[in-house]
């Protein structure tokens, strides 16, 4: 299905003549399923260590662990803001184990990455928890663009930043990327061997789902019509004329709506998992960027270092992992949670596979 309509313009700072941003509100199976939904929000980055403030995540606060908002600067010269989750036990005479976590693409720390990171915590793992450069509370102007090599580029910060932790032993770092962050992740380590073990959880190629669609089902004439569509806008920008941009899902669902609109809907739509910094747009222009991305070119890059592809029984996205299962070499592992749609792997906490995940990390880290 590929239906398109347009939307009301809305007043945002970086329009410079006031009428605010285009709003191309695509519900189509491409890139509902890689883009997190939620409100509109310009951010900057924050300081360089806030320290404890509210609880602003989308779920409970554990006891069992520290918590501390912190910052550092990728190879961009972009400052990233993130969450450090430490367990209550940790020492730096005996430095730990350590995971750096991705969030879904156009999601925010304060949603499935920290749900990851907090229990990952509790299980023994310094983790750490990042907004997306030109996202969330991280740096980049303008934000709610989509950037493949800053992407990528941030889990080799998050590791620069890790390595130099005193409670972190720098040779036992691994990465858990979810959704879009798993692709990001991917092609992460397969240029910083600093990386020793990788899993990925629903994982989504953002490249792919540009290219091709959810389902691989745009056609040659669709994709060139995208990539014209993409092409004139940047000159609407150069004039200093209205952005655009596509939304991930509709503000509103019905019994009519396709499953995959409701499965999203219910997570980033409702006080589930809705968060006020997540957004439900990223600019037109940045699709020609993630046309180009291909996370599983060269994924054997990766071997020895292990992988884990943990996906969903009935995801939409299942094949994503499939593929680049396929595409690795040994060591690699796919594990498939019975009855488990895509969204489900983000917050259900009771068919996460957490046990999985603890031994695949300790085992190789």
């Amino acid at each position: 299905m590929n239906t398109s309509a347009n939307t009301p313009n809305h007043s945002a700072p970086d329009s410079p003549d006031g009428q605010g941003p285009k709003r191309r509100q695509i519900l189509k199976l491409a890139g509902i399923g890689g883009m997190a939904l939620g409100t509109l929000s310009i951010t900057g980055a924050a300081a360089s260590r806030t320290g404890e403030s509210t609880w602003d995540k989308t779920f409970p606060r554990s006891n069992r662990v520290n918590h501390e908002k912190v910052s550092f600067t990728n190879r961009l010269g972009i400052t990233l803001v993130a969450d450090l989750y430490t367990p209550k036990n940790a020492k730096r005479s005996k430095p730990s184990r350590a995971l750096i976590v991705g969030h879904p693409f156009g999601g925010v720390k304060e949603q499935t990455s920290g749900l990851y990171a907090q229990t990952m915590a509790e299980r023994g793992f310094v983790t750490v928890a990042f907004d997306a450069s030109y996202n969330g509370e991280s740096g980049g102007k303008p934000h709610h663009i989509a950037s493949p090599e800053a992407f990528v580029e941030d889990f080799s910060a998050a590791m620069d930043y890790l390595g130099l932790h005193p409670l972190v032993d720098r040779e036992r770092i691994g990465v858990l990327g979810v959704c879009g962050s798993g692709g990001f992740s991917i092609a992460a380590a397969q240029i910083d061997t600093r990386m020793k073990a990788i899993a990925t959880v629903s994982m989504y190629d953002m490249g792919r789902d540009r290219r091709q669609h959810l389902g691989d089902t745009m056609t040659e004439a669709e994709r060139r019509q995208e990539v014209d569509a993409m092409s004139k806008q940047r000159w609407i920008e150069a004039e200093g004329g209205q952005k655009e941009y596509v939304v991930g899902t509709p503000e509103t669902i019905t019994d009519d709506s396709p499953d995959v609109a409701k499965e999203f809907y219910d997570y980033y739509r409702t006080p589930r998992g809705q968060h006020p910094r997540s957004t439900t747009e990223m600019s037109l222009t940045s699709n020609g960027a993630l046309m180009q991305f291909f996370p599983f070119q060269n994924i054997e890059w990766i071997s020895p270092r292990p992988i884990l592809l943990v996906h969903g029984e009935v995801a939409n996205s299942r094949y994503f992992s499939e593929d680049a299962y396929q595409r690795a070499a040994e060591p690699k592992e796919i594990y498939i949670v019975p009855g488990a749609g895509h969204v489900d792997l983000y917050d259900r906490v009771n068919i996460i596979p957490w046990d999985k995940l603890d031994s695949f990390f300790k085992k190789n880290l």
